[in-house]
């Protein structure tokens, strides 16, 4: 519950992330999508929980005398607006993430004034916004922008639409200040500086610099925004639309497989993304992007029974889907989550003027504002390949554009009162205008067929759709964890995989070998393509594919390639998931929080050379993690290293590379790092843990300490094993 102490009819705050230092981000999600749901379905009892909430929130706002509310205490953003402070990619001033987290909650209480016209919100996210004007105006801009290096949401986006709202210059210029130069200069540039950067901490940025720009008209906004999409859609995405690995952007036209890839926030915020940039110019390509997206990842990260939603979105041959808890998780994809049912009704049409855009095939009905002009949407699409628009009521002129999508396998036609055929084309959509009256009707004829997905690092991974559709590979439930319904989604990163049929067939001709499951719509089964063992393969759409293992990439060959072909990638993953007890990789912000990270004098960053992100200490520094081991086993830490690290020159002194490590306090070795492998690659050293160290314990902290005038690290990752690789 919100207030600040707890009645006997209230509840205790939530598990999971909620119960963390990130806690409160979460009800800014459930008011944005609260007031998003209330708006499409009218139902009174939303409004009432709505104003609940509201009271709650400005009840705890009254305590606070410059307007402050949020989840958690304000003693980080006190010392921030002092301008002395520490900050990392996910902490600030000692605090998880504050302004990515607070922003949820400006975002909620603007989407409530802005669908249900509600003041009180307006009200309270005024005070919270002059809160942080008035601490932030203390902060150089040099301050100012070192603050923005931790993660801080869509804040140039909320500041954005307080002033469409308000009209307040106060929060333009904030607004503009919340702009993180480092990130965006690049990409006004266009310059490609994504590797290695936390993917959903860029996106709200640049969705917030689109908002400035429809503000201001400045042409450099506009050029991160378009910029920015062609990178991440043509460059680092996935065959469902999502991107990033481990929740970072890798090398561009990079398709690297894994479990925790495609994190689901992203796809949320590219799709506000995708909204922003059609209204600059409306061209199809942004649907075809939506639609993919839509269909092939949002609608599949939640499952139908439980409601729960995924986090990451598995890649990784024969893996599954990890869900959320009903009550101990709380991630962020939890969140957006919780705001996407909401959402699908938003740019199936779009209306400029005299024209109305029909984007998406979904059934539904809209009625032209300026017009009166009632049209409905009649379709099974994808299950189907047709749709009809009908003209309820109304009449006048109005030109209507329906998208041509780009998986067409033949010619698209519309068809006007069953008589008039149009096909010509403009920047992807078939136009009509002519005075609509009630009773006049739109067929349109979607023709789809099978195609290949390639992947744009592998000519041999290979995935197979069906329209907008992404076909899985159905794989059952060989090996299955007890559940897939959990509150730590990093618990069954290393679960055993299982083997996946390579496909021995021709991915230019997938019809020969590809059939439709009569009775079945959607279902195909391969023929027996499926190798070792001549195989069949079912496929079905992946929004319908829950509680089992699947595939979406495929490695697809003739029989001559197939003689020489060994997975060795596949075979070492699966031997050394069945030794890993438990695995952290530094610099990425949800392996170190589940485990715990504590530090002192310690940063960290990413490394293109290798791919990966690294942490070190200096000084009289260290960081440690919590990890988990097997009382019964003998253990071993198997830490990564790069082989070109030595000494660093830095600030007048020279620092070696020497440093502890200890278990538990416990030195179990000490290590220096002076060029001790290939400069272009990263070494492993394996130490035994001495088992007095894990016995009787089902964790351990594992620490890396330095001394004056040294350094620990960096450390590349690190692994407890309980066999020897």
């Amino acid at each position: 519950m919100l207030r600040s102490c707890v009645t006997s009819s209230e509840k205790q705050r939530y598990g999971g992330w909620e119960s963390t230092g990130i806690s409160g981000h979460s009800i800014g999600h459930w008011l944005s999508a609260t007031a998003q749901m209330y708006v499409i379905t009218e139902d009174e009892k939303l409004k009432e929980k709505i104003n609940y909430a509201l009271d709650e929130l400005a009840h705890i706002q009254s305590f606070d005398e410059e307007g402050y509310v949020s989840g958690f205490p304000r003693t980080c953003f006190d010392k921030v607006f002092t301008g002395d402070f520490e900050v990392e990619h996910f902490s600030l001033a000692g605090q998880w993430v504050p302004w990515y987290s607070i922003h949820k909650i400006y975002a909620g209480l603007i989407d409530i004034y802005t669908l249900m016209n509600e003041e009180k919100a307006l009200t309270i996210v005024k005070k919270l916004a002059d809160w942080a004007q008035k601490g932030l105006a203390n902060l150089s801009d040099e301050e100012f922008e070192k603050m923005l290096t931790c993660e801080h949401g869509g804040m140039n986006e909320a500041m954005a639409d307080l002033y469409l709202i308000t009209g307040n210059e106060v929060y333009l210029n904030l607004a503009i200040r919340f702009c993180h130069k480092a990130v965006l200069e690049p990409l006004a540039k266009g310059v490609d500086e994504l590797e290695g950067k936390h993917a959903n901490t860029q996106i709200p940025k640049v969705i917030g610099a689109a908002k400035l720009y429809n503000i201001t008209k400045e042409e450099k906004y506009k050029k991160i925004a378009m910029f920015f999409f062609e990178e991440v859609t043509k460059h680092r995405s996935y065959i469902i639309g999502g991107n990033s690995i481990n929740e970072h952007f890798g090398p561009a036209n990079s398709e690297k497989l894994g479990v925790q890839t495609t994190e689901t926030c992203n796809t949320y915020n590219m799709l506000k993304l995708t909204e922003l940039l059609f209204d600059w110019s409306h061209q199809a390509d942004y649907f075809d992007y939506y639609e993919k997206a839509l269909y092939n990842h949002i609608l599949a990260s939640q499952d139908p029974e439980s409601g729960m939603k995924t986090y990451f979105v598995s890649t990784q041959p024969g893996h599954f889907k990890v869900y959320c808890s009903p009550d101990n998780s709380f991630w962020c994809c939890t969140g957006t989550g919780m705001e996407n049912p909401a959402r699908y009704t938003r740019n199936i049409y779009y209306q400029k003027n005299e024209d109305l855009y029909v984007n998406l095939f979904i059934a539904s009905e809209i009625t032209m504002n300026h017009k009166q002009l009632r049209i409905k949407q009649e379709t099974d699409f994808p299950r189907s390949s047709q749709s009809t628009l009908y003209i309820e009521e109304g009449n006048g002129e109005v030109e209507i554009h329906i998208r041509v999508p780009y998986w067409v396998s033949d010619s698209m036609t519309v068809v006007v009162n069953d008589k008039e055929t149009y096909s010509k084309i403009e920047n992807g959509y078939v136009a009509v205008k002519r005075s609509w009256v009630a009773g006049d009707k739109i067929e349109v004829e979607l023709p789809m067929d099978l195609h290949a997905y390639t992947a744009k690092d592998d000519p041999k991974k290979v995935g197979i759709m069906y329209g907008p559709v992404v076909l899985a590979g159905a794989l059952g439930k060989e090996n299955f964890p007890e559940t897939d319904i959990l509150g730590d989604h990093l618990k069954l990163n290393n679960h055993p995989l299982i083997d996946v049929p390579n496909l021995i067939a021709d991915k230019n001709d997938l019809n020969s070998w590809i059939k439709p499951v009569k009775g079945s719509s959607l279902t195909f089964q391969t023929a027996a393509v499926g190798q070792p063992g001549n195989v069949q393969v079912t496929l079905i759409p992946f929004y319908e594919l829950h509680h089992e293992r699947y595939t979406l990439y495929w490695n697809v060959m003739d029989q001559e390639s197939y003689k020489t072909f060994k997975d060795l990638e596949q075979e070492q993953l699966k031997r050394l998931q069945a030794i890993t007890v438990d695995e952290v990789q530094p610099n990425e912000q949800q392996p170190e929080v589940e485990h715990n990270l504590k530090k002192e004098n310690s940063t960290s960053d990413y490394l293109n050379i290798v791919q990966k992100g690294w942490r070190d200490s200096r000084d009289e520094g260290y960081f440690s993690y919590g990890m988990a081991v097997e009382p019964d086993r003998q253990m071993y830490l198997q830490v990564f290293y790069f082989g070109g690290d030595r000494a660093l020159f830095m600030d007048g002194k020279t620092y070696e590379r020497e440093f502890t490590i200890l278990i538990d306090g416990t030195e179990i070795a000490s290590q220096k790092l002076d060029a001790n492998g290939q400069h272009d690659s990263l070494f492993d050293v394996i130490y035994e843990v001495p088992a007095a160290l894990t016995e009787g314990k089902k964790q351990v902290e594992v620490k890396f300490a330095s001394s004056p005038g040294k350094i620990a690290g960096g450390v590349y990752g690190l692994k407890m094993l309980n066999a020897l690789p």
